[in-house]
């Protein structure tokens, strides 16, 4: 008897459940009709679904097939992992060393990550990205000598963690045209703890937040054609926007293409992106990563037993990845309401909208329903410089310390709700939207300084559009 399936039974059983409940083609009344184009933000994809499960949900037009497999993804990509050997041999090799034990340890309901509430607590769904200056063979950062790319807190039995990361906060006030103040929190971050002595003197940090997992294959599916043609590197067009692609290293057709994930989309596909984090992360190695991250100097963690070579399968990669491009985006809410529509003019009006961009066609994916969607992730996928606060320093292939990408503003509305907190941006500083516009810089200066200058009812009109993505 096959005691592995037993255990994915009742998985299964929640998945098709929850998928037959979001299966039916017909759109709500509530905003059908008169609502905007981008009212079904991921065309026949969209779900409807406002409960804390709105981010955990298969595409609504997903075939039985690919919902079986969506299905065995969420079972993986919810499973905790646990130290080689044990006798859960599809779930051992966690470590040596790692920041969570699960996927959605850090993606909770397949939402967003936050930033430690108090001093003491653990960072868990935010990570630190470590290099020192120069690139690797392909272009990408150099991982700090001792401590690799990424700072691992925690260590299997016999192993050190690498150190704890600890964020301290300063408020920053100001005030808009208006005379109403406001106050941001600055951020300051520390390690306690180094295991294996000081860091290089030239080591460069990068706090990094685990986003919302929604609509990645629909940006996957995006033609690269169409995100190049919103490019202006050197802003020939004079208008202050010069956004960039990123090119970075596919392990899997080695070869420099365009990046589309992550916060300096550093990430060319989804498979990428998930095995780099099953190893960054969880400590988890596959055929795309097959070795681990320990150095030299980390005697004990290169000597703890593995899981196997790789510890995660081929075929289980490809469920996870195919969950992941599956998650559905929900649809907009409050659609026609005279507000909403007032802020989404104020937004464009603002400048937003030349990088928080919508209305792409998607073209061929490995999930057919993916493809020739009409999709509104209000992201142009480009990196921007968005000035001195929120720069970290950090290049990473052709993004600059300077320049994040755009990101996606779809299901915005419904983070409180599913992830239960509003922390935005790559680190979580901004407690809501207003704090996240308040911190652009760069680019976005111009954009931010309209919505200071903004009356408060035109400032609520905005928030309230963003607040229905």
């Amino acid at each position: 008897m096959n005691f592995r399936w037993l255990s994915i039974a009742p998985i299964l059983s929640v998945a098709f459940a929850a998928a037959a409940a979001c299966s039916s083609p017909a759109i709500p009344n509530q905003d059908a009709g008169a609502a905007d184009d981008d009212y079904l933000l991921g065309g026949d994809t969209t779900v409807f679904d406002v409960s804390p499960l709105a981010f955990s949900l298969p595409a609504r037009n997903l075939t039985s097939d690919h919902r079986d497999t969506f299905a065995l993804g969420d079972h993986f990509f919810n499973r905790n992992w646990v130290t080689a050997p044990a006798s859960t041999i599809d779930t051992d090799g966690l470590g040596p060393t790692y920041n969570a034990t699960s996927c959605s340890a850090c993606h909770f309901k397949d939402g967003r990550g936050a930033p430690p509430d108090k001093p003491d607590e653990p960072f868990i769904a935010l990570l630190v990205r470590l290099s020192i200056p120069g690139t690797d063979e392909h272009g990408g950062p150099v991982g700090e000598p001792s401590y690799g790319g990424q700072l691992n807190p925690f260590g299997v039995l016999g192993v050190l963690g690498e150190g704890k990361p600890v964020v301290t906060y300063e408020e920053v006030t100001g005030a808009f045209a208006d005379g109403e103040t406001y106050s941001l929190r600055k951020p300051t971050y520390r390690i306690d703890g180094l295991a294996f002595g000081p860091f290089a003197t030239t080591t460069m940090f990068s706090p990094r937040v685990a986003p919302a997992m929604i609509g990645l294959g629909l940006i996957e599916a995006i033609p690269e054609t169409s995100i190049a043609s919103f490019a202006d590197i050197n802003d020939g067009n004079g208008d202050g926007i010069s956004g960039k692609p990123n090119s970075v290293w596919s392990v899997r057709e080695q070869k420099r293409v365009l990046g589309r994930f992550g916060w300096k989309a550093n990430q060319p596909s989804l498979e990428q992106q998930g095995a780099g984090a099953f190893l960054g992360d969880i400590g988890i190695t596959t055929d795309l990563f097959p070795s681990g991250e320990c150095t030299p100097v980390q005697i004990a963690c290169l000597a703890a037993p593995s899981g196997g070579a790789p510890e995660l399968e081929a075929k289980k990669v490809a469920w996870i990845t195919h969950y992941s491009a599956a998650l559905a985006v929900p649809a907009r809410r409050n659609a026609t309401d005279e507000t909403v529509r007032k802020g989404k003019a104020l937004f464009t009006d603002a400048g937003c909208a030349n990088c928080h961009r919508g209305g792409y066609l998607t073209g061929p994916h490995a999930i057919a329903e993916l493809s020739g969607q009409r999709v509104y992730p209000y992201s142009d996928l480009l990196l921007h410089d968005m000035g001195d606060g929120l720069a970290d320093g950090r290049p990473d292939f052709d993004a600059d310390g300077r320049e994040w990408r755009t990101t996606p503003l779809w299901g915005l509305g419904l983070y409180k709700t599913v992830s239960g907190h509003t922390f935005l941006l790559h680190d979580g500083r901004a407690r809501n939207s207003s704090e996240a516009i308040l911190w652009h810089g760069g680019e976005a200066e111009k954009s931010k300084q309209r919505y200071v200058a903004m009356p408060p009812l035109d400032r609520a009109a905005l928030l309230a559009f963003l607040a229905s993505l």
